[in-house]
């Protein structure tokens, strides 16, 4: 038996895990801006090497290919975490629009209970019946399935009597 207590709880227990992971997605989000700068900075730095590479300079040629690799690389991370966390995120999203449907579907089911329970005696009883009467055309439904199958399979059999009867006859004549 769930209490509104219980599933008041649990709301506020999903709430809770929600800002939980907003808050963990707005730190994400601070991180990548920092990477960004990290970025930019590492840009700066590949376009001095540049121009010092063009002006005639070949001593610094394996940094600024080391350089570029690693902006490389703080790029392919960026793009990796950026999209790690967008599926996390959306995971996220996915799982608490599935548990509050969960509890809303709880709530619905408590308030339908108790709606039943300030119904008067002959509505209630009228309830009970109903439930009664769906589970014997279930019943009833099954044993027409199992009957139609029988006869299907008696059909079956008088078919071939019928066929190895005039095959007899056939052979008589």
């Amino acid at each position: 038996v769930v209490t509104r207590d219980d599933v008041e709880e649990s709301l506020k227990a999903i709430f809770q895990f929600v800002k939980e992971k907003e808050q963990l997605f707005k730190d994400l989000h601070s991180q990548i801006e920092e990477t960004q700068k990290i970025i930019s900075v590492k840009k700066q730095e590949r376009d001095y090497w540049l121009e010092y590479k063009n002006i005639g300079s070949k001593i610094h040629a394996n940094k600024i290919a080391s350089l570029e690799k690693d902006i490389k690389e703080v790029k392919d991370k960026l793009q990796r975490t950026a999209e790690y966390y967008r599926d996390a995120l959306n995971a996220v999203r996915e799982e608490n629009e599935r548990l509050f449907d969960r509890h809303m579907k709880l709530l619905s089911e408590e308030a339908l209970k108790s709606a039943v329970g300030y119904l008067d005696k002959n509505c209630h009883r009228e309830i009970q019946e109903n439930e009664w009467l769906k589970e014997e055309v279930k019943i009833y439904r099954k044993e027409v399935s199992d009957l139609k199958a029988s006869v299907q399979l008696l059909e079956k059999e008088n078919t071939s009597l019928v066929a190895k009867l005039i095959d007899i006859k056939l052979q008589h004549l």
